[in-house]
């Protein structure tokens, strides 16, 4: 039975830095990490098309927690210990430079997720932290002088103090290790995922982008935008990918068949919309040889034939039902959804440890002295952009300098 400082449970995003955190405020800590697989950072591997998102400019700790349909309040909190700013700060230091996008996002300058896999596993080497593979945690209970004991399919450790941090887990079984504490865990459900269209023709147009458009789902009030994809099989794109974000339990409530709104303006109303519709009145243009708002002419045409617009038809032949029909379309057009699409390798999940069970000012469960909890392992999920990952970041930074304190 081997006896050390801190077990970190999962040598994911979240483990590794809340690994190097903990030896960067205790250097005289002895620090090992238990991965179930045969691998370190493989989600960070293939994370953004294998560039890695790190995180995203916004480093406000109010707006940035406006990103997480599940954690916001208590991701308010924490994002002033640490911020999206502190991480390329940190990143930086390592060497690590950093390139800003126009939609906010960082990547490493290299555009090579293995920049950051190289950083982190340097900084776990200069501290020493051995990683243990093929270790699946299997049990872990409090013990003796205020000490825990975590159990391996092949192993026994003793330690001061657990961080666990599984990452986003498909099922509840995922956090079996933690069946024998009191601890409320929120079944694990889809987060991030594209929208599945099988009968809706619009597949046709596989490969189309809208730069602005917004999404919601019938019978919410929320909605989300951003560019939007048609693919084919539907729909994604980061306007999908934010609605499928915020309405996770909702869709899954629905069986993941539901009516999908687009308004393809972006945040127009009918009324608005109408407006432009009937500046174009005096116009001898083909309608179908004038999209508005930035539309590809393909998807433009596809819309017009969708209310049964003559391709023949003239702006300055539009009569005011026809103007108002196009209005309602353009603001308010409806997709049968049936079914998701998940991304396999870089799932998103909502739930996992309820947030209520730990303190916000050091990630340690509030009955559990000597128990951290960091990353997707807590009820915690984010929108694409980078905002997963810096929650991650932001959680394991606490509990890796809180854990021996």
């Amino acid at each position: 039975m081997e006896k050390v400082d801190v077990i970190v449970v999962g040598a994911g995003a979240a483990g590794c830095f809340g690994a190097i955190h903990a030896a960067e405020n205790h250097p005289s800590a002895k620090i090992i990490i238990l991965e179930k697989s045969n691998k370190v950072l493989s989600k960070v591997k293939i994370s953004g098309g294998g560039r890695c998102n790190v995180t995203n400019v916004i480093s406000d700790p109010v707006e940035l927690s406006k990103n997480y349909p599940r954690g916001e309040r208590f991701l308010k909190k924490a994002f002033y210990s640490f911020s999206s700013a502190d991480m390329k700060h940190w990143l930086e230091a390592k060497g690590v430079k950093l390139r800003l996008y126009p939609d906010g996002c960082y990547f490493p300058e290299t555009n090579d997720s293995q920049t950051i896999i190289d950083c982190f596993t340097t900084q776990m080497k200069r501290f020493h932290i051995e990683t243990h593979l093929h270790q699946k945690v299997v049990k872990i209970t409090p013990c003796e002088n205020n000490h825990w004991l975590v159990e391996t399919d092949s192993n026994q450790y003793i330690a001061k103090a657990v961080l666990f941090t599984v990452g986003g887990q498909p099922k509840i079984t995922g956090f079996e290790a933690l069946n024998s504490l009191n601890l409320k865990i929120i079944d694990p459900l889809p987060s991030l995922f594209t929208f599945n269209m099988p009968n809706e023709s619009i597949k046709e147009l596989m490969g189309i982008v809208t730069e602005h458009a917004s999404v919601k789902i019938a019978g919410e009030k929320w909605s989300s935008s951003g560019p939007l994809l048609i693919t084919h099989w539907g729909m994604s794109g980061p306007a999908i990918l934010k609605c499928s974000a915020f309405g996770a339990r909702i869709l899954a409530e629905k069986g993941y068949n539901a009516t999908v709104l687009v308004n393809w303006t972006g945040d127009l109303k009918a009324e608005a919309c109408l407006r432009v519709i009937q500046e174009q009145s005096s116009s001898n243009k083909l309608v179908v040889n004038a999209p508005l708002f930035g539309l590809k002419s393909r998807l433009w045409e596809f819309l017009l034939l969708k209310i049964g617009f003559s391709t023949q038809l003239r702006w300055s032949d539009l009569g005011p039902k026809q103007a108002n029909r196009l209005a309602e379309l353009l603001v308010n057009d409806a997709y049968k959804m049936e079914g998701k699409t998940t991304f396999k390798e870089e799932f998103v999940t909502a739930g996992g440890v309820d947030l209520s069970e730990i303190d916000v000012k050091t990630m340690q469960a509030k009955n559990y002295p000597g128990l951290f909890f960091a990353g997707e392992a807590m009820d915690i999920d984010g929108i694409t952009g980078g905002f997963n990952f810096q929650a991650a970041w932001t959680t394991s930074s606490i509990a890796g300098k809180n854990c021996l304190t």
